[in-house]
């Protein structure tokens, strides 16, 4: 949920957070490097949550057509470049924002305390990483972009020593019982083990537990899921406890918790390759 009615100056980004840039064919994936590439990742995300997805723009955002709030200037701005479509701003097709603990700690927080307690998560000892503000365009939305953006995601979690990952995710919409089906299966399937089950405030808090377990496919409810969710659960991710309806972004958010450690060999290894270039 945004805050600001005035867009904040873009941030140079910090050069100490890079990681080696990751090609395939015309397709890169890396840190932006100027204020113009953070703000065609802004544009991008506009683009996909308020023009396509319906989300509601506040203050100056339909005016400048770009998508932002306080946390920007504190982020890393993960990108994904079609090369095909030029160089630099020109390029962004793709977009994830990074935000270490470290750089939160300094700055007021992170964006999902807007709607969760982490307080679990916020003593689980290491660094840790907040994700969000994910999006593609539409003529990239394919496998090789999403694999790219998580190869990147990969890079930069060897580089930082990132133990532990999380961020709100969205389903569609905003009334909770026709997500009924999503809601209960993660919360069956998926919710997080007590020392890391981050609980909705309790103002927006939404139950999760709508359906009982054995009323629920769980095959079929995991193939339902949003593409990202499903990416989080592949990875060993679990849920927190209630849902959080966002009437600015027209969806329903629940917030996911991703151990490093649990991730299954099989990706571990590929992205460790990749991330350290073997």
């Amino acid at each position: 949920m945004s805050d600001l009615t005035e867009r904040p100056a873009i941030a140079m980004p910090d050069p100490k957070a890079a990681f080696p840039a990751i090609r395939s064919g015309d397709l890169e994936v890396r840190l932006a490097r100027d204020p113009d590439e953070i703000d065609a990742s802004q544009a991008l995300r506009y683009q996909v949550f308020y023009e396509e997805r319906a989300a509601k723009p506040i203050g100056a955002m339909a005016d400048l057509r770009r998508d932002f709030d306080r946390y920007d200037p504190i982020a890393d701005h993960l990108l994904v470049l079609d090369h095909g479509k030029g160089e630099g701003a020109k390029a962004v097709v793709g977009t994830y924002r990074l935000i270490r603990k470290s750089r939160a700690d300094s700055h007021g927080g992170f964006y999902t305390v807007g709607e969760y307690d982490i307080s679990k998560i916020l003593a689980f000892p290491g660094e840790i990483m907040e994700l969000g503000r994910s999006c593609v365009d539409l003529d990239h939305r394919n496998r090789p972009t999403m694999q790219l953006l998580w190869r990147g995601i990969a890079a930069y979690v060897f580089k930082h020593e990132i133990m532990l990952m999380f961020g709100c995710a969205s389903l569609p919409g905003t009334d909770p019982d026709a997500l009924a089906g999503d809601l209960s299966y993660l919360y069956h399937y998926h919710l997080a083990p007590e020392p890391l089950r981050v609980r909705a405030l309790d103002d927006l808090h939404v139950d999760m537990n709508r359906v009982p377990r054995d009323g629920i496919d769980g095959k079929r409810a995991l193939a339902a899921l949003p593409p990202l969710i499903k990416g989080y659960l592949r990875l060993g991710g679990f849920v927190g406890d209630g849902a959080v309806v966002d009437p600015q972004f027209n969806t329903t958010d629940v917030c996911v918790i991703v151990q490093t450690s649990a991730v299954t060999d099989k990706y571990y290894k590929h992205y460790e390759r990749e991330a350290r270039g073997g």
